[in-house]
């Protein structure tokens, strides 16, 4: 993955689609545009978060300003496969995603044991200042099978489909496979709309058409509030959200 886009900068819009308006929005995007290269994929990652969940839980409370860190990849891990290193933060509605790319080996004693990569960036730069102000571990891993697509005529803007959502408390590992516990009911696909200013005016009209309305879903927020602070609260956990 020597030609990868290490910086983004968009607005994301997402949309929760039942099964009757995914098919009808992949039949009006024929023609305008593509399935990327990589086709239906398997997207794997492992978000870090403080021992309380303190950066999940600022997160659900819509700041301003607010920001995360995932080590991702794309498909099956081994030793030596290409993972990211992902900063990702959104302010006032534009999301700035940063990221590096190391060998999974590379990855894990970087986050878990602070070895630091032997290459300098800014971006990493950035990694670093947010490992050391929050000193973060895994804490979930989250997995979803994502057919990604994009408009050649339109530069810039991309659209996601997530199906089978799904996640684990351990093992934090993605050597480990990408099974776990099912979050989003069949039937379910998040869409996100990704693009780098406004909205073109012919794929407003076609989400009108189908029904389609922007709603708040973060994948992490949801196994949080669903699933990890109820068994918190249950074994007598001290925090509150």
């Amino acid at each position: 993955m020597a030609n990868y886009q290490d910086v983004f900068e968009r607005f994301e819009k997402k949309y929760m689609l039942n099964n009757e308006q995914y098919l009808a929005l992949r039949q009006a995007l024929q023609g305008k545009m593509l399935v990327d290269q990589y086709g239906r994929h398997t997207i794997c990652n492992v978000y870090y978060d403080t021992p309380d969940f303190s950066l999940i839980r600022a997160s659900l409370q819509k700041p301003v300003y607010k920001e995360k860190l995932r080590l991702r990849s794309y498909g099956k891990v081994e030793k030596n496969s290409p993972v990211f290193v992902e900063l990702k933060k959104k302010c006032k509605g534009i999301v700035y995603k940063r990221r590096i790319c190391l060998p999974y080996w590379q990855a894990q004693l970087y986050l878990t044991r602070g070895i630091h990569p032997p290459q300098q960036s800014q971006i990493l730069k950035e990694i670093d200042y947010f490992m050391q102000f929050y000193s973060p571990h895994p804490a979930v891993f989250i997995a979803y099978d994502r057919v990604a697509m994009y408009a050649p005529q339109t530069n810039g803007l991309r659209i996601t489909f997530d199906q089978n959502i799904r996640f684990r408390t351990s093992p934090l590992d993605l050597t480990q496979g990408d099974y776990g516990q099912v979050v989003l009911p069949e039937g379910q696909t998040l869409t996100e709309i990704k693009i780098p200013g406004a909205m073109p005016l012919w794929l407003s009209r076609v989400l009108s058409q189908i029904g389609a309305y922007p709603t708040s879903y973060s994948k992490y927020g949801n196994v949080y509030e669903q699933i990890l602070l109820p068994q918190t609260q249950q074994e007598g956990g001290i925090f509150c959200a």
